[in-house]
């Protein structure tokens, strides 16, 4: 306070002695300048008021060098204040990583405590992408537009049909179902969403009846009626699931989505105008990829939906026409779906829906697929429609899809494949006859497929999908033993490689070779696509050791790559004469070796034709 007052005073003082400096200025001014003809009588008055002027300004110098004294001594006699100290940060918790070999916690989830990594980790093997992050985000969260920027600046006829949407589920997070709906409904127009399916395939979880129920009645109270539920009384299988919502459906259009789906805006559009064009083309939009651990949104460029001969889906590069059109938003033909699919409703049934045969999981798709092109329609994949779906990292039907996909796939091959089904058993490593699966009753497929007078599977694979090799000229698959110890086999041996070894037989991928008349010999599988390579044994032509090798590159580097073979006899390289044999090393292990023929015996699992 004592130093506040001192400060006022010496502006009060410093004012006042400005006012006396700027006074007695004047005056020596006006002294200075006065004529020479005034009066003396004012010159001395003037002269009398500068000098007491000057002894006040003196007067004034002095008390404020005094005051300024007294306040820098206080200034030195005050404690002096400290000076503020910046404020510690707080320290970040550091929680002891308990699933750290978890795919869930790779790139997600470092901040999380361990009570929280239990729960989350715990979500994450109930359904296969993040639970716990999901019932955390909000239920219309946007989604980046990945489209291409043609795809913003078309145009769709405002008297489009309308849709109905079914989604499939079993056993999904509520979270994920809510917000599947959540999107449908905002990034629709209205005035085209006929309704929303809810087909659950028999869920087990508690969260699907009664908080679902709770989410549904919420939504009628906007928009009464508009969700309808279809529940299984026992698990049928995704195909069924299927059926179900179509036969459900009564819109114009009906789609068939997974439940664990967004729909991006402007996504129905693309897809309804194709079908208003062309009531046989089944559609589908181009999927881009949720990731099962971030959710976060990874674009995917279109591309069309294929197989291999075993059935699995796969993506695939479109047809050279559709590169030429050098515009990435017009459709592109699909030789199959994905699984997801859009459709006329009536004529989806004209042409026998999905087979009801089919089990579990696996198959259905590439069945209409093939179904669909023979039989009077098309498939497109629609770039400008875009759908965000999660990968999940385990399907909830069964943690290997293997064994209903086989069993599905043989379904599909006896139907529709004619000659062509010996592909399916040798992808399967099956013997033609007796191969011991029950494939299900396939007597009425057979007759819709004679009902719709449909194409041979030959015009399929010379129209629709070239790209699938015959394998025509194929004579012998299965794994290769010597008669000098059966129970071994011939192995491709380690991948990234180049050598073949001799392993205990195990009869699986690495062990199944494939002899063709051309005389080339595949170790390790054979490629379903012509424009796949396989690896073929060689004779490098001097050494004892066999090569395994890219057979365009064997052909091109001159490698020797054909061999003779007949069931029960020596494989003896053309070129060489030298043969493909087993010998015991130093460590008494047997292995292959290339040398001169001694009369070693070899037999391949399966024959396709004589040897």
């Amino acid at each position: 306070m004592r130093s506040r007052g001192v400060i006022k005073a010496l502006g009060y003082i410093g004012a006042a002695a400005l006012g006396l400096f700027a006074v007695s200025s004047v005056l020596l001014s006006r002294h200075q300048e006065s004529h020479p003809d005034s009066s003396r009588g004012q010159r001395a008055a003037d002269e009398t008021i500068l000098k007491k002027l000057e002894g006040i300004e003196q007067r004034v110098r002095e008390i404020v060098k005094t005051l300024e004294q007294s306040q820098q001594r206080g200034a030195e006699q005050r404690p002096k204040e400290p000076e503020p100290q910046p404020q510690p940060q707080p320290k970040k918790v550091l929680h002891k990583k308990l699933f750290p070999n978890s795919f869930l916690f790779s790139k997600w989830g470092g901040d999380l405590s361990e009570e929280e990594q239990k729960e989350a980790q715990q979500l994450f093997e109930q359904f296969g992408y993040n639970v716990f992050l999901s019932d955390r985000l909000p239920l219309n969260r946007s989604l980046p537009d990945t489209r291409d920027p043609k795809c913003a600046t078309k145009v769709y006829p405002k008297d489009l049909p309308t849709i109905s949407v079914v989604l499939i589920y079993l056993d999904e997070a509520l979270s994920i179902i809510k917000r599947a709906i959540r999107s449908v409904i905002g990034r629709t127009p209205a005035h085209l969403l006929k309704e929303i399916v809810l087909v659950d395939d028999h869920s087990t979880n508690e969260d699907l009846s009664g908080k679902l129920d709770e989410y549904i009645f919420s939504i009628h109270q906007e928009k009464p009626d508009l969700i309808k539920r279809v529940r299984h009384q026992e698990r049928l299988g995704l195909a069924h699931a299927r059926i179900s919502g179509w036969e459900a459906a009564v819109g114009d259009v009906v789609a068939i989505f997974d439940a664990h789906i967004e729909v991006h805006n402007q996504w129905a559009e693309p897809l309804l105008a194709r079908i208003k064009a062309d009531r046989t083309v089944v559609v589908s939009p181009v999927f881009d990829r949720v990731n099962y651990d971030t959710l976060d949104v990874t674009a995917y460029g279109a591309a069309a939906h294929a197989f291999d001969w075993q059935l699995w889906c796969m993506y695939e590069s479109f047809r050279p026409e559709w590169y030429k059109l050098n515009d990435k938003s017009e459709p592109g033909k699909s030789p199959s779906v994905m699984g997801i699919l859009v459709a006329d409703r009536l004529f989806l049934g004209e042409i026998g829906v999905l087979d009801k045969g089919m089990q579990v999981y696996g198959g259905e798709n590439v069945e209409l697929g093939i179904r669909v092109w023979t039989c009077g329609g098309s498939i497109e994949v629609v770039p400008c429609s875009k759908i965000a779906h999660i990968e999940r990292s385990h399907k909830p039907y069964a943690r290997d899809l293997s064994v209903p996909l086989k069993r599905n796939a043989l379904r599909v091959a006896e139907v529709w494949m004619d000659e062509f089904k010996t592909n399916v058993l040798v992808s399967w490593n099956l013997p033609l006859e007796n191969h011991g699966i029950d494939i299900g009753d396939v007597t009425e497929r057979k007759k819709l497929r004679e009902k719709l007078k449909c194409k041979p599977f030959k015009w399929y694979m010379d129209n629709v999908y070239p790209q699938l090799d015959t394998w025509e000229d194929l004579v012998a698959y299965g794994v290769m033993q010597n008669d000098l110890s059966d129970k071994f086999c011939i192995d491709q041996g380690p991948v990234p490689g180049s050598v073949p070894i001799l392993y205990q037989c195990h009869f699986y991928g690495p062990q199944i070779c494939y002899y063709r008349q051309s005389g080339e010999i595949y170790i390790g599988g054979i490629k379903s696509h012509k424009y796949n390579n396989n690896r073929c044994l060689v004779d490098p032509g001097e050494g004892h050791v066999p090569g395994l090798h890219d057979c365009k590159l064997a052909k091109e580097k001159g490698f020797h790559m054909h061999w003779n073979f007949k069931q029960g006899q020596a494989v003896r390289n053309r070129s060489t004469k030298r043969c493909l044999e087993i010998a015991q090393g130093r460590d008494s292990y047997y292995q292959l070796v290339i040398q001169t023929c001694s009369g070693q015996h070899w037999r391949i699992q399966h024959l396709i034709k004589d040897l």
